[in-house]
């Protein structure tokens, strides 16, 4: 029989819970309402950072924000302005983005992605504001309320 750590219990049904939350939010946004996109596939995993692993570096805002805007950025580079075979571009792509959020200080793993759902997608420039920046405007908000208001944990990191 698989013994089940109690608190382990707990902040996976915390985590689960609040990433759900979050992800209905952006969710409804973009189904329900005409302001726009505001889901990047990139944002699944970051709820396993902002409400299993707040304490991470890698879950701050900061990492958060600039880690998914500067990855996004790249991708989006790369779709309009190297016109290589889209299989060497996401793989330049995505090693360009890893060096410039380590670079800047910046990391955040689910971003790495976003070179590659960016390519894939062949997106604009419009793509940073929606879904990335207002997207990750909206999930920091929340994860700020939720993690320091109603799970009383140090949140963002000083």
């Amino acid at each position: 029989m698989i013994k089940i750590n109690k608190e382990i219990l707990k902040k996976a049904l915390i985590a689960g819970f609040f990433s759900t939350f979050t992800i209905s939010v952006l969710t409804a946004l973009t189904y329900k309402s005409a302001f726009g996109l505001f889901l990047a596939g990139s944002f699944g995993s970051s709820m396993v950072l902002l409400f299993g692993f707040p304490e991470s570096p890698f879950a701050q805002p900061k990492n958060v924000f600039f880690g998914h805007l500067v990855t996004s950025l790249v991708g989006v580079i790369f779709v309009s302005l190297v016109p290589l075979p889209i299989y060497i571009n996401i793989a330049i792509a995505v090693g360009i983005g890893i060096f410039f959020m380590i670079l800047l200080n910046v990391v955040h793993p689910p971003a790495g992605g976003n070179p590659i759902i960016v390519i894939i997608g062949s997106v604009s420039f419009d793509y940073l504001i929606f879904p990335i920046i207002s997207g990750c405007l909206i999930i920091i908000l929340l994860a700020i309320f939720i993690n320091k208001f109603i799970l009383k944990k140090n949140y963002p990191l000083k």
